[in-house]
């Protein structure tokens, strides 16, 4: 990537007169925008009265574009630059408009998120975005809870890590279950923290009794598809709770309650990792071996102060894109802000029966078939909108090699799941290799889906969504085979089952 001084460079170069001639006149605003997906929803809002010039284009990757003297022109001229903020563009794109642009720069997806936008925090480790499961009482005195019965593929073992980091062990079934042993008592009305490991992926079905209350089977799905259950959580601190007053054992999300018999937790393939090497964890097997391990909520999620800045695969989130601009507009033409403002309503409102199209090509997927493994992590407002599992991807980030475990995780994930299809971006080729060859390993189809970017093939926003949602129904829907798409080839295709 170009150095901070070679954009000065360029932006000297520029104001002194040497970088070519500028772009053609317009009569009315000029706009640059950094991606064609910003520049098409602009252009929807600007209309006649502003020409929208866009700085990457179209076909690029938004993450690894570098600027040129076109770059440098195209800002200069610019009456305002709109860009996607939250650490889209790269670095030397985002400098190089900053330094050079002679309007407002508007950062319109964080601006959109004070205006009903919802941002997905980026978390560090995968492996901390899951529920985290603890337990709790309400008595006014002491009270014990046990393991009564655990049924399952694989052992299940529940600890909690002291201040100086060793684990102290409340439940293991690795060596049978005993309620003698396999018990703990917590102070009145207190709650836990608790971390648990499963040894293999499935079904568990873990009968937890307490003092003064019935017991009850809580289940939980390792790895796999959740059984139908009316609830199934996945994410948030969620409590195995005794309630003395009501007798029961229920799941408690603060004040929310889900009895047991119509609730299934969730843990998904990205908790799989290695048993520590600490001769304190052998409980848990063989040192270096792998299981998956839930921690305890007390880690925290360590979101490392930045967000997925894809919002626009949900379309709620690119409605918001089309307001800001459209007052941003009228903050500097305001001779036409009232135009600005009425196109916005009206491709508002049309993106309104893109969402509606949307959903219902969703809804034709079966809800133990919406899951979606891609090359890298960027598909999470995908799964805030419309409800398609985020299941899997080779490393979070594209500039990262995958390590061999990040392939074995993968493995995991599409033979857990019985994935049909994953999915690869035409600007994502350089680095699915390793998906397209495993997906060839497990005989699996290798689908097209839009991330960043538009092209001759889906030339607006409103293409790409309709696109991406066909294409998912296509490729996972348990009733429809899918043809070949232009990413598919004989090596890699198999029609989903």
């Amino acid at each position: 990537m170009r150095s901070l001084c070679t954009v000065l460079a360029g932006a000297a170069l520029l104001l002194s007169g040497c970088a070519g001639p500028a772009p053609a006149e317009h009569e009315g605003v000029r706009i640059a925008a950094t991606t064609p997906i910003l520049a098409d929803i602009a252009r929807n809002v600007a209309g006649p009265d502003a020409q929208v010039d866009t700085l990457i284009p179209p076909g690029r990757d938004a993450h690894s574009f570098e600027p040129s003297l076109r770059t440098f022109r195209t800002v200069a001229h610019a009456d305002i630059a709109l860009a996607n903020g939250l650490l889209l563009e790269p670095a030397g794109l985002m400098d190089a408009v900053r330094e050079v642009a002679g309007g407002p720069v508007v950062e319109v997806a964080d601006v959109a998120s004070t205006r009903g936008a919802q941002l997905v925090p980026l978390v560090d480790n995968v492996a901390l975005d899951a529920i985290w499961l603890g337990l709790r009482v309400t008595s006014g005195q002491p009270q014990e809870m046990w393991l009564e019965n655990v049924s399952g593929p694989g052992a299940v073992a529940a600890y909690v890590v002291s201040t100086f980091g060793s684990p102290q062990v409340i439940f293991d079934s690795s060596d049978g279950v005993d309620p003698r042993r396999d018990r703990t008592q917590l102070p009145a009305r207190a709650h836990t923290h608790v971390s648990w490991a499963f040894s293999q992926p499935g079904i568990y079905e873990l009968r937890v009794g307490a003092s003064g209350v019935r017991p009850a089977t809580v289940r939980v799905a390792v790895g796999v598809t959740p059984p139908q259950a009316r609830h199934v959580l996945d994410s948030g601190h969620i409590d195995i709770t005794a309630d003395a007053e009501t007798g029961r054992v229920e799941l408690r999300d603060g004040h929310a309650e889900y009895a047991v018999d119509d609730t299934v937790i969730a843990v998904p393939s990205s908790v799989y990792q290695p048993i520590p090497a600490d001769a304190a964890y052998r409980f848990l097997g063989t040192p270096g071996a792998d299981t998956y391990l839930l921690p305890q909520a007390v880690l925290g999620r360590h979101i490392h102060g930045e967000v997925d800045p894809h919002l626009w695969h949900n379309v709620a989130n690119a409605s918001m894109y089309a307001e800001v601009i459209a007052e941003e507009l009228a903050q500097i033409d305001p001779s036409h802000g009232h135009d600005y403002r009425a196109r916005a309503q009206r491709y508002r409102e049309e993106l309104g029966r893109i969402d509606a199209q949307v959903r219902a090509e969703i809804a034709g997927i079966a809800p133990q078939r919406r899951h979606l493994v891609t090359p890298h992590h960027g598909y999470a407002y995908l799964e805030q909108g419309y409800g398609v599992d985020q299941a899997g991807f080779v490393s979070p980030n594209p500039a990262v090699e995958p390590s061999p475990r990040d392939v074995i995780a993968l493995r995991r994930t599409l033979d857990n799941l019985d994935v049909p299809a994953v999915f690869i971006e035409r600007t994502a080729e350089a680095s699915a290799a390793t998906l397209r060859q495993t997906a060839a390993q497990l005989g699996i189809a290798v689908c097209e889906i839009y991330g960043d970017t538009l092209d001759e093939h889906v030339p607006t926003y409103a293409d790409l969504m309709l696109h991406n949602a066909s294409q998912l129904r296509r490729c996972l829907s348990a009733d429809n085979s899918p043809d070949n798409s232009p990413l598919d080839s004989p090596s890699t295709q198999k029609e989903p089952q």
